[in-house]
């Protein structure tokens, strides 16, 4: 997929769509942030433009991107083009070095097909010590026809030699709003199940895609529903009530709906604040939320962030869910 047609990361896809423009993408890369938010992804649309047939300008005539549909592009897609070597775990969960041994002597040679040959480390973390030994002196001097993407959620534990031989560029954690676009369009989800999904996703989009829908849609209509109703009365018993709505099913199900509590909290006070919607992690539910803000003001939706924050906390540490739900519905 080009730069252009990804979701997220814009300033990344520009730099290195302009890197390619003036010739100056650097050998040996290190993409890293969290998981599931793009970066084998964009490794593999970098591979894309720097082997396409018919390359397209990309932003404003000021970089280089890639058809997306020339013979060189859609073998990369697939996975079959010669010159785009992708090495991960094997069955083990490690890498090994006989792997990266292998992928080594192919990028010594000239590539076969295209421009450049791209060999993709994905789960870098995985690296076994001896591998990453054996890498260490081919990212101190890369043959000249290939460039090295390592991909990696934990990148610090990596050799720091091996860091510092890579130009590192920094992933951030996808916008809601972005993850929920992205599940309507090319996943097939209704817009409650997609915004759902990415409330709870922390801004991961394979998270929100390997979660069930159905347990995030009920932990977050539990959640308005639990603020809705503590914001109608201060009648400790009718907020017990509201706390049957948390007590229900098992630790982790109560923990779920307490996270969604943190997730309409948190756009609370960004409602407060007159942030930009697309900050919001519920922002379909902004007409629910903005009639809570005459009772969950600045100050109350602290309070009541820090106490389910508190219980998140408490529940972690083995305290009762009966017990960790009646306290958040009497101090929210």
């Amino acid at each position: 997929m080009p730069f252009r047609d990804l979701s997220g990361h814009l300033p990344l896809r520009e730099l290195l769509a302009r890197a390619l423009a003036r010739e100056s993408l650097p050998q040996s890369l290190l993409f890293a942030g969290p998981e599931g938010v793009g970066k084998r992804t964009l490794a593999l649309a970098l591979a894309q433009a720097v082997n396409c047939e018919q390359p397209v300008e990309w932003p404003d005539s000021s970089g280089r991107d890639a058809c997306g549909r020339c013979t060189a592009c859609r073998r990369i897609a697939r996975g079959v083009h010669a010159d785009v070597l992708i090495v991960e775990p094997g069955d083990s969960g490690s890498i090994k070095i006989e792997q990266v041994r292998d992928a080594i002597d192919r990028a010594s040679y000239r590539p076969f097909e295209g421009r450049r040959r791209l060999v993709i480390v994905d789960e870098a973390d995985a690296l076994m010590p001896q591998a990453q030994d054996a890498l260490l002196k081919t990212l101190e001097e890369p043959p000249p026809a290939s460039v090295f993407v390592l991909v990696s959620a934990t990148p610090d534990t990596l050799l720091s030699t091996i860091r510092s031989r890579c130009q590192r560029l920094r992933f951030a954690p996808l916008p809601p709003a972005e993850i929920a676009d992205v599940l309507m369009r090319d996943h097939g989800f209704s817009a409650a199940d997609a915004h759902a999904a990415a409330a709870a996703s922390d801004g991961s989009l394979g998270r929100a895609l390997n979660g069930s829908t159905d347990e995030v849609v009920e932990a977050r209509e539990t959640a308005a529903r639990l603020l809705a109703g503590a914001a109608t009365t201060t009648d400790p018993r009718r907020r017990l009530e509201g706390a049957k709505l948390l007590a229900g099913g098992d630790r982790e199900d109560v923990a779920r709906r307490l996270r969604a509590v943190l997730s309409l909290l948190r756009d609370l006070g960004l409602l407060v604040a007159r942030a930009d919607e697309r900050a919001l992690a519920n922002a379909d539910l902004r007409p629910e939320l903005e009639s809570l803000l005459g009772t969950f003001d600045g100050d109350r939706a602290l309070r009541a962030f820090a106490a389910v924050d508190r219980a998140l906390s408490a529940l972690d540490r083995n305290a009762s869910p009966k017990i960790v739900a009646d306290w958040v519905a009497l101090n929210i």
